[in-house]
């Protein structure tokens, strides 16, 4: 009987991380459903975004207040963690603070004491975040795009996070030998007295309930990130070292356009010719997006990694003016698209079977996409470099290029520069008639 705990929680710990290992490849074969793209050159640059970006929280420090308090919650629960190895060791083994006997009182008190300190900042953090979120009013936290459950997600994952701050805590401080040795109990001693009232034999039932409680709460949570916004914790890193490196406001030209454009100016080229003999017959891609199959897996990318926190919607001028557009929305429209895709292929066996919907007019509208102007301060403000803007423009160029559906003012522009060479409606003739002017 004595091995009955320890069976257990091995098989809480392989049903945890194989649940999560499930729900990381359905990520995975979500994203590769978009199109080809080569982010493989400049890797010593990409390795570097990735360092300075998603390691280095570059981008978040722009907003000092917000910037330091995720600084604080990042690196408090990333490092706090680290003794869920020493955890996963003892469950296994049946041992109690096993790295002591490794480490030595100084060193691992040193440890735990960081770890409670980092605790203690982690839990003020999040309280800030809750009152930020739920209390200030603060604009981008109340857009309609965050009424329900991205609202009620962003606050789970506080509740997640003082509730294991918390619990790590307590457990250090119900365990009588650990407070007892003096050393790494920087927090924990001034919750200790909490518990002077109490049984030797209640106390170690709190010790082990909070023990228990903190690993399992952890293993809950990493497979909660699946459904939650905050796969950015993982995606970050990805997402920073695939991001684009062109300069902002370069465009992509699309291949196909390319080819028959470089074939109208070749004069050599007959432009009639059959194919030759042999030869596979191509079929038209299509121009532009209309679903998340018609984008690249970075885009998918930055749909899955996007925080929700707003920053680019709160820069975006169109927002600002009143507009329909909020990229943010742009990108949780995306991932909730692929989300459906996703598990329309598992109810049908690997096989997406049409349902009728696409991204396109379903999710996003055509009065969101119009309403851009191509500034990129979305992608400037963005913490982990995704890029809402490639989006709405392989849309705008499915709606222009297969739809003909641009707006009347677009159209008119655009026949003036087929007719005229120019976007305004008179004679290419007259165009240097301004330099004669008095």
């Amino acid at each position: 009987m004595q091995y009955v705990p320890n069976l257990i929680f091995a098989l809480a710990l392989i049903a945890g991380i194989g649940f999560f290992v499930m729900n990381i490849r359905k990520i995975s074969r979500n994203i590769n459903l978009g199109k080809d793209v080569n982010r493989t050159d400049k890797k010593p640059e990409r390795l570097k975004n990735m360092m300075k970006i998603a390691l280095g929280q570059s981008k978040m420090v722009r907003r000092p207040l917000s910037g330091f308090l995720h600084i604080i919650v990042y690196v408090g629960f990333v490092i706090i963690n680290i003794e869920v190895l020493e955890i996963i060791i003892d469950g296994l083994l049946g041992t109690h603070r096993i790295f002591l006997d490794f480490l030595g009182l100084g060193i691992y008190g040193f440890l735990i004491g960081t770890f409670e300190i980092l605790a203690a900042l982690v839990f003020a953090a999040v309280i800030i975040f809750w009152l930020r979120r739920n209390v200030s009013n603060i604009k981008r936290f109340l857009s309609k795009e965050m009424k329900g459950w991205p609202k009620n997600d962003g606050n789970i994952i506080l509740y997640f996070e003082m509730v294991l701050m918390t619990l790590f805590l307590v457990m250090n401080a119900t365990d009588p030998a650990f407070q007892e040795a003096g050393s790494g109990n920087i927090i924990s001693q001034f919750i200790a007295p909490l518990f002077d009232g109490f049984s030797p034999e209640a106390v170690h039932t709190i010790e082990r309930t909070s023990w228990w409680i903190h690993i399992l709460g952890i293993l809950v949570f990493l497979n909660y990130l699946y459904y939650s916004k905050h796969l950015h914790i993982l995606l970050a890193f990805p997402n920073t070292y695939f991001a684009n490196l062109n300069p902002k406001g370069q465009f992509t030209n699309l291949e196909s356009v390319t080819n028959e454009v470089k074939l109208m100016m070749d004069p050599d080229a007959d432009p009639y010719a059959s194919p030759e003999e042999g030869a596979e017959e191509t079929v038209p891609e299509k121009f532009g997006a209309s679903d998340v199959a018609d984008l690249s897996w970075v885009q998918l990318l930055n749909a899955y990694t996007c925080t929700e926190c707003g920053r680019c919607t709160s820069a975006c001028p169109a927002n600002l003016t009143g507009k329909e557009l909020s990229p943010r929305k742009i990108m949780m429209d995306t991932r909730d698209r692929l989300e459906e895709v996703g598990r329309n292929i598992d109810a049908n066996k690997g096989v997406f079977v049409d349902d009728g919907k696409q991204l396109l007019n379903d999710y996003i509208t055509p009065e969101e996409l119009w309403a851009c102007t191509s500034c990129n301060a979305c992608v400037e403000e963005c913490p982990v470099n995704i890029d809402p803007l490639s989006i709405i423009m392989d849309m705008r160029r499915y709606l222009v290029m297969e739809e003909s559906a641009a707006p009347q003012e677009l159209n008119m522009m655009m026949t003036n520069i087929e007719n005229n060479g120019a976007p305004w409606q008179y004679n290419q003739q007259d165009r240097l008639n301004w330099a004669n002017e008095e």
